[in-house]
């Protein structure tokens, strides 16, 4: 069986109109749904909301994506709080016969979520990030004739941090391989999909100054928490930000101070200032924030802390790049990608994961987020050829 550019299309218009930006259940229901009615896999839903299906034998291959999304603008959503224009007929239709999710959707978050398909795009929250290469991943998941076993998992709470991703993990999930269906499109060159090896992620800090409060007529009589911070800024901006290569591809990381507070009125010695540290690391290398401990008074405390990825398998990596390259015109290539997903946290764990997707830079969590309908159904094709072809 081979799905067609409308079939791609229209499962992801169906996906895309289901609200889950609070509450994935409905979305996770049609997903589960259509899992059930479209293939003869073994399809499981975790207790966190986690759908995975898998079929075939052997050493594992999954195609990973999300079914969370970020909380939609108002013009792309109608119902309270939304200015959205109406749905397009049918966008709302489950996936599967009936329409039980619709009605669950309606209940639980009270929007409706819009489609609108103009010029050989879709637009609507998660037709990028990430529903469109979600469809993808599901049709080629019933397409493929995989060489070992094949799995499909879609995670909730991606945008949560990987909530869903870690869950199943700590329970057991554990492929060998994984193609991670974020964004790689247009990333070296125009009306390409790429191939992703490696990518930053982000470990957020706080740093808290803590000194004596005294009033400001006499300064000397206490210690001023804002001059601490101050000082433990300055180590900051000493310190390099990382960098690392990985399968003949560089990644930078980046540090960058983003807030600074303290001080409890005009007249008064701060006894206590906080600064907020970004940090975008890389595989294998972080930065010695410690190093502000130095100062006196000054803790240092991670607020977040989201892995990179690295593709640790050279044949996976050119694998993927053939199944991309037999999918297009163009010719893709390998790079990295800025921003974390939770083929970070794959990685971590042991799975070897390249990211490719149709989600283009600058399109995820905007108010005119779209995707081209041509990219997914390339999408669909690299997941088919990939999963065909690759020998775990």
């Amino acid at each position: 069986m081979s799905a067609n550019r409308t079939e791609v299309r229209e499962l992801t218009r169906r996906l895309v109109s289901i609200p889950s930006h609070e509450d994935e259940t409905a979305a996770g229901d049609a997903i589960e749904s259509w899992l059930r009615a479209e293939t003869d896999a073994d399809v499981t839903r975790d207790r966190h909301g986690n759908v995975v299906a898998r079929r075939g034998e052997g050493a594992s291959l999954a195609l990973v994506g999300h079914h969370d999304v970020v909380e939609p603008d108002g013009s792309q959503v109608v119902g309270p709080a939304g200015d959205g224009p109406a749905a397009d007929d049918g966008v709302g239709d489950d996936i599967a016969d009936g329409n039980e999710a619709n009605e669950g959707e309606t209940s639980t978050n009270d929007v409706e979520y819009v489609v609108e398909e103009r010029d050989g795009r879709l637009y609507g929250r998660g037709t990028a990030d990430m529903k469109g290469s979600l469809a993808a991943a599901m049709l080629a998941f019933r397409d493929a004739d995989p060489a070992g076993e094949l799995v499909f998992a879609s995670f909730v709470g991606e945008e949560q941090g990987g909530v869903g991703a870690r869950a199943a993990i700590d329970d057991g999930f554990a492929p060998e391989y994984a193609v991670v269906g974020e964004g790689s499109t247009n990333y070296a060159g125009d009306d390409q999909t790429d191939v992703v090896v490696a990518h930053r992620g982000r470990r957020g800090s706080t740093l808290t100054a803590r000194g004596t409060a005294a009033h400001a007529s006499e300064p000397e009589a206490g210690e001023n928490a804002v001059y601490r911070a101050c000082d433990a800024v300055d180590v900051v901006r000493g310190l390099d930000a990382p960098d690392a290569t990985v399968l003949g591809e560089r990644v930078a990381g980046s540090l960058v101070v983003t807030e600074i507070d303290g001080g409890s009125a005009w007249n008064v010695v701060p006894e206590r200032c906080t600064v907020t540290v970004d940090e975008r690391t890389v595989p294998g290398e972080r930065v010695r924030l410690d190093a502000v401990e130095s100062i006196d008074g000054v803790e240092w405390t991670v607020d977040q802390d989201l892995p990179p990825m690295a593709c640790d398998d050279g044949r996976f990596a050119d694998a993927a790049l053939a199944a991309a390259d037999e999918a297009q015109s163009a010719t893709p290539e390998r790079v990295t990608k800025p921003h974390a997903t939770d083929a970070g946290w794959l990685a971590q764990a042991g799975t070897t994961c390249v990211v490719c997707g149709a989600a283009e830079p600058g399109e995820a969590h905007t108010a005119g987020e779209s995707v081209s309908v041509d990219v997914l159904a390339r999408c669909y094709r690299i997941y088919r050829e990939v999963a065909t072809t690759f020998q775990p």
